[in-house]
């Protein structure tokens, strides 16, 4: 099982809580499991691994959320799946932690929230409320600071059209924002808004955006998600994900000291309105977090520096280090940038002069000639040289590759491995090693390898998702005792994540 890979994981220091008997989470167990879920309306359960890094800096997170939602009687409990390897495995869990959010035993979901605990303290009031709560007068105000953003629909109350649409986009993205209606008009007055409109009220910029157009959902669906984002916002443990899963490129600010992150926010302010929802703009603490300069092919000994990373393709557009960071240099950068004139940097090793041992070489420069041929299912293995996993998975890797070149599938299916260290690829590559299959004739949709790293396994996961179907069979050899070994992981990197 993988402990899964969070943004800042290594970065993140937390210590594990103490067992102790006045916990505000409940730990069960097979035989109190059920009847716990059936007794309360809505839980978030965590199933854990004692020996999980993951685990153990979550542990004072979750329990500062259940003793914040204790008074809203939301529970928080935990599973020790060490202990409890069936009722795990009965609910589907393949790494830890794992979070569910239960709703009885036949309503469970996976929690998609973050993981500190003013982030699951606010994912799981949204959970606890309606996707659309009814307002009133008497409720609006406290509804609207409720959360870091909310959005309240002021609708009449015959409009049926508007209401439906707006309550599908609460059902759409009711874990991401809290939603109301009124449909009073007088409050509706009261707040300067003529129905039916849409405010998204937040604690930031400028406390609210209003939105008057027909009532769609995917207009209202962009509307929320530019609004919603600072104009200037921050990269940290918080907000990193979302920023790298918005579709949206993130120019990144660079600066060792609060105050020079904020006069450096300051004067390109203008330049991050004028492309809002199309470039997003955050600083980020060069003093903690400067090594994420490397991945974005910037020095990281030499600020305050400025990036633009597109997120969906990954590709990185450095700001030159010699030039001084102004509003009009940055305003000129950026307006090329937006304009398709810029060349992205790309950063690769040589192309081997020739491919040595049974495992291809891969580099930026290659990437795409033998990651997308087309003609060939190809496994990659994204690696670090320092990652003590990658180090354990090599000599498998090594046989698994020799096994293919020296079977009649030698032609059809390509085992190989880059450095994502010191190469660009176009992946999203958030944990070392991370490994996937591009299938021939479908190499838009590569699959994620998660099983056991045995040559077996790999065998049948190219043999399941390629399109080849190859299985070659491994030579018997006589059976080595082996120990028992704690589960396969993966070790976070530098790589798109800090």
């Amino acid at each position: 099982m993988l402990c899964k890979r969070v943004a800042f994981a290594l970065l993140a220091a937390a210590a594990a809580v103490a067992a102790s008997g006045d916990s505000d989470v409940t730990q069960l167990g097979r035989d109190t499991f059920e009847d716990f879920m059936k007794a309360n309306e809505l839980v978030l359960a965590e199933f854990y691994a004692p020996w999980c890094g993951h685990c153990k800096a979550l542990a004072p997170e979750y329990e500062a959320a259940a003793t914040s939602l204790k008074e809203k009687n939301i529970k928080l409990a935990k599973v020790d799946c060490t202990e409890e390897s069936e009722l795990c495995q009965a609910y589907g869990v393949e790494g830890y932690p794992t979070l569910k959010v239960f709703r009885g035993l036949d309503n469970i979901t996976p929690y998609a929230g973050q993981r500190k605990a003013a982030g699951i303290t606010s994912y799981m009031v949204k959970q606890s409320l309606p996707a659309v709560s009814l307002l009133t007068k008497d409720t609006l105000e406290e509804f609207k600071t409720a959360d870091n953003v909310v959005l309240v629909a002021y609708i009449d109350a015959d409009d049926k059209e508007s209401s439906e649409t707006f309550t599908a986009v609460a059902e759409k993205h009711r874990d991401a924002f809290l939603f109301g209606s009124v449909q009073d008009a007088a409050v509706a007055e009261a707040e300067g808004v003529k129905a039916p409109a849409i405010v998204l009220y937040k604690t930031f910029d400028e406390g609210k955006a209003t939105f008057t157009e027909k009532f769609d959902l995917e207009t209202i669906e962009k509307f929320a998600k530019t609004a919603a984002t600072p104009l200037i916002g921050e990269v940290g443990p918080e907000t990193y994900t979302d920023y790298m899963t918005s579709g949206v490129p993130l120019a990144y600010i660079f600066a060792e000291t609060a105050e020079e992150r904020e006069a450096l926010g300051a004067a390109i302010k203008p330049i991050a309105e004028k492309h809002r929802g199309v470039i997003n703009f955050a600083t980020i603490d060069a003093k903690a977090f400067g090594g994420h300069a490397g991945n974005l092919n910037l020095k990281a000994d030499k600020f305050p520096a400025f990036a633009i990373q597109e997120t969906a393709k990954n590709l990185k557009y450095p700001f030159d280090q010699e030039k001084e960071i102004t509003h009009d240099a940055i305003a000129e950068f950026v307006d090329a940038f937006a304009a398709g004139k810029l060349e992205p940097s790309i950063k690769s090793e040589p192309i081997p002069e020739t491919q040595e041992g049974p495992v291809t070489t891969i580099v930026a420069k290659n990437y795409e000639d033998i990651v997308l041929d087309d003609t060939k299912d190809v496994l990659v293995e994204f690696y670090a040289p320092w990652c003590g996993h990658c180090k354990a998975l090599a000599p498998k890797y090594e046989e698994l590759g020799a096994l293919y070149a020296e079977s009649e599938f030698k032609d059809k299916v390509v085992i190989a491995k880059v450095d994502a260290t010191a190469n660009d690829v176009p992946d999203e590559i958030q944990g070392f090693p991370t490994i996937k299959l591009y299938p021939a004739g479908a190499k838009d949709a590569p699959v994620a390898y998660s099983g056991s790293r045995t040559v077996e396994d790999f065998v049948s996961f190219i043999a399941e998702h390629g399109k080849y179907k190859a299985a070659p069979e491994k030579k018997e050899e006589p059976a080595a005792e082996e120990s028992e070994a704690a589960p396969a992981a993966s070790e976070s990197g530098g790589r798109d994540e800090l």
